[in-house]
Parts: structure tokens; sequence; C-alpha cells
């Protein structure tokens, strides 16, 4: 039987099991994410975060020293980046003494980023820009619902869709999308509503885990694709900001010409340990 430290935090109840591995000696397979993220036979997740030294990484090329955020989804599918994840992994690793804020560097598979602890506890994250595709995608959801969706990476992939009415989605179920090669390696679905000027409400099908209580990079996305469907050019072009409301709270995207920014909490919950069979 093996033994890990590990540490449970969310962002908007997006929540994930923080594991440090400083020197990459755990063996985190999917098979050990799928048991630590059940959420009736393990600790229960949506992903887990794994705090190695960025030399670890054979795929980074950056500085060597820097903390890596290693995210799985709960399948135990590698996944590009997270935005909730992210605040919760900087929270961490200013609580644990592994990085002296307010701003902290960390490297992840969507490049550098840069996080910044603020005065009332919550976590802004430079989350580099929003690029907005050209195909068109159409998503149909598991009650034949069929929407138009606008694709946009914000270092992993979204397909956003705007709809009057989001609180019945049948979001248990995975919607589908055409043409299918336009997201080879999956995507996250979002749904928006507006709810007032630069004020939206999302719900999330998040690939690799099924709906969640939020997405932080889906948010960004969901901010970028309304300012697009609403026509908000901003004033001459400047920064825009936008709430958005998710099941599991609320979130500040702002939007510039080249960067985008996420601020929302960032909480530790619990610590312990966990014990995972030898093999699976």
């Amino acid at each position: 039987m093996r033994r890990w430290s590990f540490a449970k935090g969310h962002g908007t109840e997006n929540d994930f099991v923080l594991l440090q591995d400083r020197e990459s000696m755990l063996h985190v397979g999917a098979a050990e994410v799928r048991f630590i993220c059940d959420r009736h036979a393990g600790i229960g997740a949506d992903g887990l975060l794994r705090a190695v030294r960025a030399r670890h990484i054979p795929e980074w090329d950056g500085d060597p020293d820097l903390w890596f955020m290693d995210y799985r989804n709960a399948d135990g599918s590698v996944a590009e980046m997270c935005g909730n994840g992210i605040r919760v992994f900087a929270r961490h690793l200013l609580d644990e003494g592994l990085a002296t804020g307010p701003v902290v560097q960390i490297a992840t598979r969507a490049g550098l980023k840069e996080a910044t602890a603020l005065p009332d506890t919550r976590i802004r994250v430079a989350m580099g820009p929003a690029k907005m595709g050209d195909d068109e995608v159409k998503v149909t959801t598991a009650d034949g619902r069929r929407f138009a969706a606008v694709a946009v990476n914000v270092g992993n992939p979204h397909a956003v869709s705007f709809a009057d009415d989001i609180a019945g989605l049948p979001l248990q179920v995975a919607p589908t999308w055409t043409p299918e090669q336009a997201f080879p390696r999956g995507v996250n679905l979002e749904f928006v509503r507006e709810v007032g000027p630069r004020h939206i409400e999302m719900r999330v099908y998040e690939r690799g885990v099924g709906e969640t209580r939020s997405c932080g990079t889906g948010t960004v996305a969901a901010a970028a694709a309304a300012r697009k469907h609403l026509g908000d050019a901003g004033d001459g072009g400047d920064a825009v900001s936008y709430r958005v409301d998710v099941p599991g709270g609320s979130v500040t995207v702002e939007l510039a010409a080249d960067q985008t920014y996420l601020t929302g909490p960032a909480v530790i919950v619990a610590n312990g340990h966990l014990s995972l069979p030898e093999e699976f």
C-alpha cells in the first residue's frame, strides 16, 4: 500500500487534489488519478494537480527551477491548462512556503503563467490571449437542441454557445459537436446566457470530467466569446471586464488586446494522507 500526502482545494467549487512531488518520485498514472478523483472510493475531485519541479517535465524548455502544474482531468487524461486549478495551485504554494508572494510564476503545458495573490485573498492570473477560431461549429445537447458555437483557445480548446435558458440543459450527458475534426482531442463546452451589461452566466461540460461547478479557462473563453457575440468594442478598444457567474460562484475576467486575466477565489480545505494500492 502506498501512502501519499495530499491537499484538497477548490476555486468556485471546481475541486482538486494536490500532490507535492518535487523531484518526480511518485508514479502518478491515469489509474492513480482516476482512483484519487473517484468521489466514492477515493477523495473525490474534478482533477489532480501535481506540483513538480519543471526540470522533470520533458516538454518544458523554460526555467528548470519553477514549479510545474502537472494537471490531469478526473478520467486520468492530461490537460494543457486549468484556470481554477492554477489559482488553487498558487494558493497551495504560498500556504506551504513553496513560493513567496504576492507574484508567483508557474510553468504549465500552456506556457508560463503569472499568478498574483490579492489582499482580499483572491488570486489573479494572467491567462494569455483568448484566440477566436473561424470554423463554424454546431453543438447538440442530449435532448436534441442544436446551438451555434464559437471556438476559443485559452491554452486549451473551448466551444461557447449562447442560449436564452441554460438552466434546463441536460449536461449530465455529454453534448456532441460537428464537425468532429474541429476538436480532435476533445473540447470543453460552455453554454452562456447574458444577464446584464458585461455580466453573463455559464454552465460547462468539461472534457474528461463531465459537468462541473465551474471552469476557469471556460469563463475566460465565455467572456471573450460574449464580447464578440454582443459587439462589445469597449471604450476605444481598451480592456473590458466581465463578471461570469457559474454554479459554484463568480469570477472576474478582464479582456485586453493580447492578454486576459482571471480573478477569483482559491481555497484549501483539507490536508491529509491517502492510501493507494500498489497496483491497479
